[in-house]
């Protein structure tokens, strides 16, 4: 029987088997053949299409719609893929509601949106289905290139650098590659192991030879990369997370959401996933959202999200805060923590209101809180780094770095906004940049 939903502190089995498998069921049910071109029809294949342009990986939209709704899904998938080689997980992970699908012209006149991503989603997971993969490598150039980080960022500069006909050495920490798609992403948007499938897909260009369990500056330092390859592309993500900065940030209950997330994606069981009664999330971005929507789908009786600024100024989407809303999430904004109570475990947490610009009002408010999930950003842990910007690897557009030889993206690189779709277009176009430089000026 699941532990009664009222009993305090940090339990397993809240709920049943069948309650676990339909809270953490696909987030968006994937479309029949006939949804799909119901869907397609509703584009209007603009010429000039606003969509395009909000796409960070230029994807022809209107071409591989046009694609679906001639029945030539596979060539839509080439299309999408061209652009964007994790073009699966981007269809379920990408934040359309603020990106191609908000500019749509549907969108603009009606409120409703083409289904861009779910299109997507439809064209690629169909290739992906039937084992197809759609590039062929090109002649070996001889050239080496390491990859660090087998992220979004480093699995697209990989694959294009493979495509290209150079010998790639992906080097990644974990024991899975992958990166936030497999460790950092909400398990109800991406099921069925369907981030370890995509990386094994992707691998079949041949070419890539990933080493697991391999940190930089740690097994292998950044100096015998450069002497051992042609070119270097960091694309590690950040290691680091920021702590609270208040007596009894240590007490047992709290800890980082992002830790939180990764520990659920490789759950075997769900009902073995420990939750509190009383949650609290402080943060403002999509690692505090999902850490918050997760933790009242595991069973939690309370899941407050609390934010230091106005709602308008976070980071997560609209459209997910409104996501946590409906699953039964509360949102405090304009409150900053500022104490830590309990007698060894957490007990309460202590917040002040202040105003957008932090300035503090006197006023507190106490939640309680058996379980307290950190989600207040990440950082670049390093050594012997190119120069920072920001506190991150500055990079020109093209990825390139202070050091000759080494570039640079995703969410270790200056500038960009922290999007799965942004830092497959920053690996992308690092890969064409890199192949440039080495092969003479010729792309």
């Amino acid at each position: 029987m699941p532990a009664d939903m009222l009993a305090q502190g940090i339990q397993t089995g809240r709920l049943s088997a069948e309650q676990y498998d339909a809270n953490f069921a696909d987030l968006h049910a994937p479309l029949d053949d006939h949804e799909a071109l119901v869907a397609a029809d509703r584009c209007y294949f603009c010429h000039d299409a606003p969509c395009m342009t909000a796409c960070p990986t230029d994807i022809d939209i209107p071409l591989f719609i046009r694609q679906i709704a001639t029945g030539t899904s596979d060539a839509a998938a080439k299309t999408i893929l061209t652009q964007n080689i994790l073009g699966g997980m981007c269809a379920r992970v990408c934040p359309t509601e603020t990106l191609c699908e908000e500019v749509c012209v549907r969108e603009v006149a009606e409120g409703k949106p083409v289904l861009i991503g779910q299109l997507q989603r439809y064209a690629t997971d169909g290739l992906m289905a039937k084992g197809v993969h759609p590039f062929v490598r090109a002649e070996t150039t001889d050239k080496r290139v390491a990859v660090v980080g087998a992220g979004p960022a480093g699995l697209a500069c990989a694959h294009r650098l493979a495509m290209l006909g150079h010998d790639v050495t992906l080097y990644d920490a974990r024991a899975k590659a992958g990166g936030l798609n497999e460790y950092g992403i909400a398990a109800y948007k991406s099921t069925d192991e369907f981030a370890a499938k995509e990386v094994d897909w992707l691998l079949q260009i041949g070419g890539i030879v990933v080493n697991q369990g391999v940190a930089l500056g740690s097994n292998v330092s950044l100096a015998q990369l450069q002497s051992d390859f042609d070119a270097v592309f960091l694309g590690m993500g950040l290691g680091g997370v920021n702590g609270l900065g208040l007596d009894g940030d240590d007490k047992d209950g709290i800890t980082d959401a992002v830790d939180f997330i990764a520990e659920l994606r490789q759950a075997n069981e769900l009902g073995a996933m420990p939750i509190g009664r009383d949650v609290v999330v402080i943060g403002g971005g999509m690692t505090a959202v999902d850490a918050a929507v997760q933790a009242k789908l595991l069973g939690a009786l309370n899941v407050t999200l609390v934010y230091r600024r106005s709602r308008a100024r976070m980071n997560a989407s609209v459209y997910e805060q409104d996501l946590a809303a409906s699953k039964g999430v509360r949102i405090i904004t304009n409150a900053s923590p500022n104490a830590v109570h309990g007698n060894g475990p957490v007990r309460e947490v202590e917040f002040e209101y202040t105003d957008d610009d932090l300035k503090p009002t006197g006023q507190t408010v106490r939640l309680m809180a058996d379980q307290v999930f950190r989600a207040i950003g990440q950082t670049l842990q390093g050594e012997g780094l190119p120069d920072l910007e920001g506190r991150k690897i500055k990079v020109s557009d093209t990825g390139a770095t202070s050091v000759k030889g080494i570039w640079a993206g995703g969410d270790c690189a200056f500038g960009g906004d922290d999007l799965t779709v942004t830092a497959v277009a920053e690996g992308r176009d690092a890969a064409i940049d890199i192949n440039a430089n080495l092969m003479g000026g010729v792309t």
